[in-house]
This record gives structure tokens, C-alpha cells and sequence, in this order.
């Protein structure tokens, strides 16, 4: 089965990339900055979640046939970043609405709908699919056998790794985000600083190519 060299090699590889700022990490910090640390979370839950889909059909086979067709990937990564400057423009648009009672936040923006919002950004992100389509088949050992079920375990990793990273951003976005909400004006500026990050965020994924993903 799963060897802890596998596990080791493969979470410190995968930990490398998901460090690094990309759409979920973006994504999670307007999130915070526009709405406050418990939408943030949620967000984070419904990320998790989409990477979660991508991960299991990799595990199943499917991801091979995103890896190698540039059609299926570009329709993917241009959903999802239609998706995101939509997000970014809907945050501009209620950025007037932020404010703070004592310490929490009022959103126009229900946790649920983070969620949903959250798993179609993660379920859409060029990341996952570069994650657990070209980075994690090298990690896999056909001479252990159950293949699928070892990219499973080794997929599942990454994805409780982008978890804990994703939820120290919105956390540590939101205690920044408190501050700033404390006055109606720079409420509203932090508002539209996270609504112009995702359209700046989904303008980015359209433009990167099927190379760079």
C-alpha cells in the first residue's frame, strides 16, 4: 500500500506548491477582506470540497483526459474565471454594505452561498489539476498495486494540506479585515480592494496558457 516515503516525498512536494500564492489563496483572501473571517472559512470549506471533486477523478482516471486536451482544459479554466470576475464584481457592488457591530462583521454574503461559491472556484482552479494530474502520478508505485486507491490517500493529503494553508490565510486576512471595517470608508476600500483582487485573479487565470498551468 501507501509507503511513508511516498507520503513524505509527496506531501513536502505538494506542501511547495500549495504555499505558494494561487487562485484558492487569492480567492480566500478577498473572501476574508471583503466579508469577514466566517465566509472566509466557509469559502475555504467549499474550495476544499472542489479540489476534493478534482482529486477524485483524477484518483478515477479522468484527470489524464484534462492533462492531455487542451480544449477540455481551457473550457475549465475560462469557466472559472468568468466565475471569479463575476465574484470580484458582486464584492464591488456590496462594498458599501461592510460594516462592523463590536466584532462581527454583518455580510450580504451567507455562509452557504460561500460554500457553493467556494467549491466551484476550487472545483475550476488550474492548481488542483496540476497538483494531482502531473505532480502526484510520479509519487505512485504500480508495484505496491491499487493504484487509484494510492493517488486517493496521496490526493487527500494535498487537499488537508491546502485546507490547513487556505484557513490560516482567511484567518489571518480577517483579523486585518476587522481593523480596516471599523470605519464605514475604509470598510468600503477594503470591500473593493478584495472584489478587484478576484476580477484581477480571474482576469489572470484566462490569460495563462494550457503551458504555465
Amino acid at each position: 500500500m501507501i509507503g511513508v516515503d511516498q507520503l513524505l516525498g509527496f506531501g513536502l512536494a505538494a506542501l511547495v506548491l500549495i504555499v505558494i500564492p494561487g487562485p484558492s489563496v487569492v480567492f480566500v483572501v478577498g473572501r476574508a477582506v471583503s466579508y469577514g473571517q466566517r465566509v472566509a472559512l466557509a469559502s475555504v470549506a467549499g474550495n476544499t470540497l472542489g479540489l476534493f471533486l478534482v482529486m477524485t477523478l483524477v484518483a478515477a482516471g479522468l484527470g489524464a483526459v484534462v492533462a492531455e486536451s487542451v480544449v477540455v482544459f481551457t473550457v475549465i479554466k475560462l469557466l472559472g474565471a468568468a466565475y471569479l470576475v463575476w465574484l470580484g464584481v458582486q464584492a464591488l457592488r456590496h462594498r458599501h454594505e461592510l460594516r462592523v457591530d463590536g466584532r462581527e462583521p454583518h455580510s450580504p454574503l451567507s455562509r452557504a452561498a460561500a460554500v457553493r461559491q467556494g467549491f466551484v472556484v476550487g472545483a475550476s482552479n488550474p492548481k488542483g489539476f496540476l497538483i494531482f494530474a502531473a505532480l502526484l502520478p510520479p509519487f505512485v508505485d504500480p508495484d505496491r498495486g491499487a493504484v487509484p486507491v494510492q493517488m486517493f490517500v496521496l490526493g487527500s493529503l494535498a487537499v488537508a494540506l491546502g485546507l490547513v494553508c487556505d484557513s490560516v490565510w482567511a484567518l489571518a486576512a480577517g483579523r486585518a479585515r476587522d481593523w480596516f471595517a471599523g470605519s464605514p470608508r475604509r470598510g468600503s476600500a477594503l470591500g473593493a480592494l478584495g472584489g478587484t483582487s478576484m476580477i484581477g485573479l480571474g482576469i489572470g487565470m484566462a490569460l495563462t496558457g494550457h503551458e504555465s498551468r
